[in-house]
């Protein structure tokens, strides 16, 4: 059991990056208004967390203008999709344990 604890990456100890990194393996891409809605959460909360999974290089950020108005876009990099993948793994098998 002591091995799986320690197998969960860190990166996705917040329910907000795990509510974050969720939506983002499921979508192509996903911007900064859809996300704070679904996860009904502040602005400063949601970029704080963005940030931090950036520069874990699990997932990408795209700025850019629809007409005049600035739109930020998120997407779940390969390595982002695969640590996602391996946590959860390791949560499931956390859960069959019996004592």
């Amino acid at each position: 059991m002591k091995d799986f604890i320690t197998s969960l990456d860190k990166g996705f100890e917040s329910r907000v990056r795990l509510g974050i990194m969720s939506i983002l393996v499921v979508n192509d891409s996903v911007d900064f208004n859809t996300l704070k809605e679904q996860l009904n959460i502040s602005d400063g909360n949601i970029a704080s967390h963005i940030t931090a999974l950036e520069k874990l290089n699990y997932l990408e950020v795209k700025k850019q203008f629809i007409g005049k108005k600035p739109n930020t876009s998120y997407k779940a990099t390969q390595q982002g999709i695969k640590a996602f993948k391996n946590h959860l793994d390791i949560l499931e098998k956390l859960i069959k344990i019996k004592f």
